[in-house]
């Protein structure tokens, strides 16, 4: 099962980092006037889940922990960070779903791979 799970995480670290920006400057941009600042946000945001997905926690924390500062110098709290990974989450699922519907191997191993993603989240979030 973990070699399945490290599989679809491989795979994302391979393709998803152009749509997870996307997601996150399309998030931001919604809640934050100057563009500019808005890129800024979704470029630290998507380090933070570059980070999270290649399984380096370490720099995850730190890096979610400057994007949180970062975050709150635009007067923003946790919950536009939380709907901003909300998006960004189901964004990757329905790719997976669409893309990769006619391999149940490899649809098995990103929907296992979101799932862990989704885990460590949620721990992140409670901490």
């Amino acid at each position: 099962m973990d070699s399945v799970i490290s599989e679809g995480l491989s795979g994302l670290l391979e393709w998803s980092d152009p749509i997870i920006f996307d997601r996150l400057r399309e998030a931001y941009s919604h809640s934050v006037a100057d563009p500019l600042a808005g890129r800024r946000l979704a470029r630290l945001h998507a380090r933070v889940w570059r980070a999270l997905i290649s399984g380096e926690m370490h720099a995850f924390e730190m890096l979610r922990r400057d994007l949180v500062a970062a975050l709150a110098a635009q007067g923003l709290d946790l919950d536009c960070l939380a709907d901003a990974d909300s998006r960004t989450m189901t964004e990757l699922l329905e790719i997976v779903v669409t893309r990769f519907r006619r391999s149940r191997r490899v649809a098995r191993g990103y929907h296992l791979a979101l799932t862990e993603l989704a885990g460590r989240l949620v721990v992140a979030q409670a901490a």
